[in-house]
């Protein structure tokens, strides 16, 4: 199974960043990939949500749609995220949020498979590529907008 790592320093606080993080529902906003995000489920604590997503992958003119179970925990300020359904055949990783004197490093970590028939190794190879982007994008636009806000 592929397994994609990004990581990125961003100039927030930790509880900012986490919170941001946390908030899925705000990413079309900001993120021009994710055309939605919907919080189908909520535990009372916050600490577990079932998302649906709606991505884009613009090269393709394609769009990726799955659900997700997102466990948060605040003390480790850590989310393991798995998909319960959806395009990927397997879908899942880890972000984690660590303090770093006056920045928050966000690193993530995914792995996933996504079955196509008759997909090429060249194709392969370009699905990679895309999802090694798409998540660094998101990385990117947390950053940029924690510390647009930050005070």
């Amino acid at each position: 199974m592929p397994h994609i790592e990004n990581r990125v320093s961003i100039n927030a606080s930790l509880e900012k960043v986490f919170a941001l993080a946390r908030d899925a529902e705000s990413f079309p906003q900001f993120m021009p990939d994710v055309e939605s995000v919907v919080i189908s489920e909520r535990s009372s604590d916050g600490s577990r949500m079932v998302t649906d997503w709606v991505a884009v992958a613009s090269d393709f003119k394609l769009k990726v749609r799955w659900t997700e179970e997102d466990l948060w925990d605040e003390a480790a300020h850590t989310c393991r995220f798995q998909q319960l359904k959806g395009d990927y055949t397997a879908y899942g990783g880890l972000w984690t949020f660590t303090a770093d004197g006056e920045t928050t490093v966000f690193h993530s970590a995914i792995d996933y498979e996504l079955d196509i028939p008759l997909i090429g190794p060249l194709l392969k190879a370009v699905v990679a590529r895309l999802m090694q982007s798409n998540t660094q994008k998101i990385l990117e636009a947390i950053k940029s907008h924690a510390e647009q806000s930050a005070p």
